[in-house]
């Protein structure tokens, strides 16, 4: 049987087969090479978070020795493996859950206004307003810490020079050129940092103390914004802003 020629007309049912094959033809042609291994990296890329959330919240609540890869497996609904397949081991993904963490962060900080625009005082008040806001997120963000800073913890080292360090001097220089301008009391900043620090963890390390004594939920974001404006009413206002004689008085006691 000779092929048919290309000038013979095509019947009523071949020419919807013909057309469909066509037009997938052309859809497969259109179709970006790479989009499926994006879409792979993408979902590697979900549940590497979602796996150190869920780490975050065990390492917080159990410590890193009581601290399980299965535990945090179960707390996602994911296969162990698989966890172990991104973080070979426990001491990796908790390094992993800090720098992710402080990461976090840093994005915060970048995002926000550009220190060139702002005044040493504004600078600091966005960059703790915003570590407010990221424990606030993330409750277990300051149980994760304090655990690591027992007596003799042999992961406290490279927590504080890896992590810690580098995000304080991004603070230092800002608390110290406040610190010239009378805006700050004189003394070690190291100090003034922790301080900052303390009273920006205060909604989510003591949430459940604040919602059993008081029914404040901490969460709630006018609470929040309130708790903000008392941070900016007794540190982050400029001294100018103060009646002369109480700025005179905060003057003398900083001497």
């Amino acid at each position: 049987m000779k092929p048919r020629s290309r000038l013979v007309p095509v019947s009523a049912t071949e020419a919807p087969i013909r057309n469909e094959a066509t037009a997938q033809t052309v859809r497969r042609k259109r179709r970006p090479k790479g989009a499926p291994k994006r879409r792979e990296q993408q979902r590697a890329i979900e549940t590497r978070k979602m796996i150190l959330e869920a780490a975050l919240s065990e390492f917080a609540e159990r410590g890193f020795d009581a601290a399980s890869i299965r535990n945090i497996a179960m707390r996602i609904g994911l296969q162990h493996p698989l966890i172990t397949y991104h973080y070979r081991t426990k001491e990796i993904l908790w390094r992993a859950v800090a720098e992710y963490a402080f990461a976090e962060i840093r994005k915060m900080w970048d995002e926000g206004p550009d220190d060139k625009n702002l005044s040493p005082m504004e600078s600091l008040r966005a960059k703790y307003s915003a570590l407010l806001r990221f424990t606030v997120a993330h409750p277990d963000f300051h149980h994760f810490m304090l655990r690591e800073s027992r007596p003799g913890n042999p992961r406290l080292p490279w927590l504080v020079n890896t992590i810690l360090l580098p995000a304080m001097k991004r603070l230092l220089p800002q608390i110290q050129l406040a610190q010239q301008r009378n805006e700050l009391p004189k003394g070690n900043p190291v100090l003034i940092h922790y301080m900052l620090v303390g009273m920006c963890s205060v909604l989510s390390s003591l949430k459940d103390e604040i919602r059993q004594a008081s029914g404040i939920a901490t969460e709630d974001p006018r609470v929040v914004e309130f708790y903000l404006s008392l941070i900016d009413t007794f540190i982050f206002h400029s001294r100018k802003d103060l009646p002369p004689r109480l700025r005179k008085k905060r003057a003398d006691s900083a001497a």
